[in-house]
């Protein structure tokens, strides 16, 4: 092996010797390039601005040299000077001057020179033709005399300075793209040759990422030949699995003609949010329906009503990407539905509406010349209210809704509002935060056959005047008013400060969206870990599915600092979040946590079970734990145990509790 990797580190030298000279050689092409055109673009718009300012001059000369020869009599001083006053007011020029054959002036105005909004040096460089306007005042054959324009700089300078600006910020974008583009590809072209012990190292982790590049000796190239092939293989067939339960899960929970939530897996997931004693929070269902869309269907077609509906999904899918914790799903034809979470029914049929008009717009741009018309019902939670009760409720008031005609949604029980407003919850949020007066509860992750619960999941609560009120409750309204960062740093402090009282148990948090795609967040949750000590290795910190597919860069960046840090990192509400196996094998995780609306009922739904243990197969074979919530049956649980969860949680297995207690 010692005679092997002497060859290896003379051809990882020469390589990076190689990688200097390329990257300094086309870096400096590059830059060259990008110079001339930034040289060229500058000369053309200076020229472009010239040539505005001369025929800006011209232009105002011949005007008020015809209103001298024809308007007014050129030969009255005072008329003449009152032309000329109100030309030079109405425009933007340095002077305007009436001369009489003899270049005497007759009257005039000249702009006193200011100070330039653009650096002096810039105006000598640009240094702009300030070109006079010129033309005849005549009276029948006599010639009168001359008018002079010349056109204000100011605004050409500016103009000109902005543009340039401009030119440098993209030359400097496009160079540094460019080189860092440069210097990626030739590190990946000469990426030096890989030791085969860090490879072996790498793949007894179950890490198929690794590969031997290099060329070295003829021997060594077989080996590192068949193990890049070995590993080729291997992580093809976890690939191939994983896009399969994609594609499974896609076959059995998506609309194939909208990409939205089939209706079955809508109403699972209603349920799971609406009946679940977990999850059970406000929020309000809305269901929609396109007025003549048979009528559609006929006149157009299928693969239009097709391209009709998708569209519809895609306006659709962005209104949920707007609102936290929201989603969708396709019913039949033209019905679709909403669950919006943490909203007040009354802000709920504003947004309805403004979505209506949207999607109005739409269906009647591609329906010309039918008339249509979009219709919703909006139908709130309540106590004791299940996912029929709700589904009957939004279909009644869809029903009103037709009935009306035109375009519009109607509210069920529209007197059914929250003790709160909007403002009020508001108040509440701030002085929460402001006072620190949030509660921690925490529910263990239990594991059978393990004596202690694998941590303790942390959530933060309200007080409120008769129940302390669940996150699943404010959390929405809170990143609503970009307030979840201000919460999710005071659970942090907390939770450190629990921590460092009790070292030996293990606590669990979740990160809001709008928290993790801050930086200053971000600077400041990793700031707060390295003061914290040697107990941030038993906080886990979770970032769900969701978070992850809207802000992957962010989220990313956050991983891996804080798998630096040692701190573990599990992919919260796994398997509603839209996020492939291929990327999240790129996140050094430790753990998955699989959704409750894939545990809800899995005693009873086999999709949901052969789901769950192909997360279960991929994740394990890659050292990566499984976890489930919202277990509230000992059926439930039984199916977990058997299919080999590494943990779970819910309130069949341990209910919340005062972290104080």
């Amino acid at each position: 092996m010692v005679v092997n990797r002497a060859p290896s580190h003379q051809t990882q030298r020469g390589a990076v010797s190689l990688r200097v000279i390329l990257l300094l050689f086309t870096g400096a092409l590059l830059l060259l390039v990008l110079a001339v055109g930034f040289v060229s673009s500058f000369g053309y718009f200076r020229s472009y601005v010239s040539e505005q300012l001369a025929e800006h001059a011209q232009d105002g000369a011949t005007a008020v040299g015809l209103s001298l020869s024809n308007a007014i009599d050129g030969r009255d001083p005072v008329a003449s000077a009152s032309l000329i006053d109100a030309v030079f007011d109405s425009g933007h020029y340095q002077s305007v001057r009436y001369l009489d054959l003899n270049g005497e002036e007759i009257a005039g105005r000249v702009l006193p020179m200011s100070e330039m909004p653009t650096p002096g040096w810039f105006q000598s460089l640009a240094d702009l033709d300030l070109t006079p306007g010129q033309a005849e005042v005549v009276q029948g054959w006599s010639r009168l005399g001359t008018v002079e324009v010349v056109s204000n700089p100011q605004r050409a300078y500016q103009d000109l300075w902005r543009i340039t600006l401009g030119l440098v910020i993209g030359t400097l974008v496009i160079g540094g793209l460019g080189l860092l583009g440069l210097f990626l590809l030739l590190t990946r072209a000469l990426r030096p040759l890989r030791a085969l012990e860090q490879h072996a190292k790498a793949l007894s982790q179950r890490n198929f990422r690794n590969r031997v590049t290099a060329q070295s000796t003829r021997e060594l190239n077989q080996v590192t030949s068949a193990m890049n092939q070995m590993t080729d293989d291997l992580g093809r067939l976890f690939d191939g699995q994983g896009k399969l339960i994609a594609h499974l899960r896609r076959v059995n929970n998506e609309d194939p003609i909208t990409g939205l939530s089939s209706q079955r897996a809508f109403d699972q997931r209603l349920k799971t949010e609406v009946e679940s004693e977990e999850r059970s929070a406000p929020g309000v269902l809305v269901l929609l329906q396109l007025a003549g869309f048979s009528e559609y269907n006929q006149t157009f077609g299928r693969n239009e009503a097709n391209r009709l509906l998708s569209s519809m999904a895609k306006s659709i899918g962005a209104f949920v990407a707007a609102h936290a914790g929201s989603f969708a799903g396709r019913r039949n034809g033209a019905e679709f539905s909403i669950y919006i979470p943490g909203v007040l029914p009354a802000d709920a049929k504003i947004w309805c509406g403004e979505l209506l008009r949207q999607l109005d717009g739409l269906y009647a741009d591609l329906a010309t010349p039918m008339d249509v018309a979009v219709h919703a019902g909006v139908a709130p939670t309540g106590v004791e209210r299940g996912i029929r009760e709700m589904l009957a409720s939004a279909d009644e008031a869809l029903r009103a809704a037709q009935e009306r005609g035109d375009t519009g949604c109607v509210l069920s029980e529209p007197d059914s509002e929250g003790h709160h407003n909007l403002e009020t919850w508001r108040a509440i949020i701030s002085q929460a935060i402001r006072e620190q007066s949030l509660v921690l509860w925490m529910q263990p992750m239990i594991s059978e056959g393990q004596a202690e619960p694998v941590y303790y999941q942390v959530f933060s609560r309200l007080d409120g005047p008769e129940v302390a009120l669940k996150a699943s409750a404010f959390v929405p309204l809170a990143e609503r008013f970009g307030l979840i960062a201000d919460i999710d740093r005071q659970v942090v402090r907390k939770v450190l400060t629990h921590l460092a009282r009790e070292q030996e148990r293990g606590l669990a948090i979740s990160l809001g969206g709008a928290s993790v795609a801050s930086e200053a967040f971000r600077d400041n949750l990793l700031s707060m870990l390295s003061d914290a000590g040697e107990e941030r290795v038993n906080l886990w910190v979770g970032i769900s599915e969701h978070t992850i597919h809207h802000h992957r860069t962010e989220a990313g960046i956050l991983v891996k600092a804080l798998v630096r840090l040692g701190v573990p990192v599990l992919v919260d509400r796994f398997g509603v979040g839209g996020v492939p196996f291929s990327y999240l094998r790129n996140l050094p995780v430790q753990a998955l946590r699989i959704d409750n609306t894939f545990v809800h009922d899995i005693d009873t739904h086999d999709d949901n079970r052969f789901y769950v243990e192909s997360v279960l197969s991929i994740a394990h074979s890659r050292g990566v734990k499984v976890f489930a919530t919202g277990v509230e049956t000992a059926a439930e649980y039984s199916v977990l145990t058997e299919l080999g969860i590494d943990g779970a949680m819910g309130y069949h297995l341990g209910r919340p509790f005062v972290a104080d207690n």
